[in-house]
């Protein structure tokens, strides 16, 4: 997968995409669905798959001071956007420049000048340009006279009738319902990122753990969790079971929410190593003992439990 960041500045190899266009921070199953239907069109008019997207994401760039929102990362959006078969990932910097355009100067010198776009493929609730002054009917015009296709995708709904979007899966995320996240991503929801080194507390504790930061991300609700483990690099790199703590730790009190994942039956070294944790099922609050000895106590039994849970997974 090529990633495009400048849309001055572009290859002829990588122009003459059929694009899905919009933020897909998570690459949930309407994200997919509007992925699905650009790669028709791909096929269709023989052009490579491609995806518009933006970094950082605009809401991002709005309000950098705001509470962190974002469910993945640039890099783990583009590993998921890989997996799905994009071709040219345009991942345009969202920058003062590119604010400032107008929806026709968008559709004008992005998608037709800057790329060369031969089909996009945008969501029924798809807004662009300054002031988000564009939308889904205004692009298709745009498309008419500018000479590049325009699908405008129904929204996706689950089973319940619920519309499926980031704004859903976060909530979700926030309520402690992972599995209810997941319906809607189409896969579990994942952390991935690098082992840091922590305090190495739980190592004396008997229950080591993979410290990983969230630092940017959305936090799920804080307490312990069910999880599956990829170790994605290095010696040890495979799949594992696991039991995860997301919060502040304060029964030692600390204040820097964080992910640390002690992983069943695993003996080695895998600080630098780059992971993937995903959240199976929450198991409880965030809880402050009275002993050590307790926290001990309370995290076999936490371990104890996640293993049923994820023998029927």
């Amino acid at each position: 997968m090529q990633i495009i960041r400048d849309y001055q500045f572009v290859d002829p190899h990588d122009r003459g995409a059929s694009a899905a266009i919009g933020n897909f921070d998570g690459v949930h199953l309407g994200h997919q669905a509007v992925i699905d239907i650009a790669r028709k069109k791909a096929v269709e008019l023989d052009a490579p798959l491609g995806v518009l997207t933006f970094e950082p994401h605009p809401r991002q760039y709005f309000a950098p001071d705001a509470p962190a929102f974002r469910l993945m990362s640039a890099e783990t959006r583009a590993n998921r956007l890989q997996k799905l078969g994009v071709e040219k990932l345009y991942e345009l910097s969202f920058n003062d420049t590119l604010s400032q355009l107008t929806a026709e100067e968008f559709a004008r010198d992005v998608i037709r000048d800057g790329l060369g776009l031969k089909h996009v493929v945008i969501g029924a609730d798809f807004h662009f340009g300054k002031g988000r002054s564009g939308n889904a009917e205004i692009l298709a015009q745009f498309g008419k006279e500018m000479g590049f296709g325009v699908t405008i995708a129904n929204l996706v709904k689950v089973a319940d009738g619920q519309e499926i979007s980031s704004t859903a899966i976060r909530q979700a995320l926030s309520e402690g319902r992972p599995a209810d996240a997941a319906k809607m991503l189409g896969h579990w929801h994942r952390i991935d990122g690098e082992v840091i080194r922590g305090d190495q507390r739980g190592r004396l504790l008997g229950f080591p753990t993979a410290n990983m930061s969230i630092t940017g991300l959305h936090p799920p609700k804080f307490g312990v969790y069910v999880v599956k483990i990829d170790v994605l690099t290095g010696p040890f790199a495979g799949s594992y079971n696991g039991a995860a703590s997301m919060g502040t730790r304060p029964m030692f009190g600390e204040n820097l929410p964080n992910l640390e994942t002690y992983i069943f039956d695993f003996k080695g070294d895998i600080y630098g190593a780059h992971v993937s944790v995903a959240l199976i099922e929450y198991l409880r609050p965030e809880a402050k003992f009275d002993s050590v000895d307790a926290l001990i106590a309370q995290m076999n039994a936490d371990c104890d439990q996640a293993r049923e849970i994820l023998a029927n997974v």
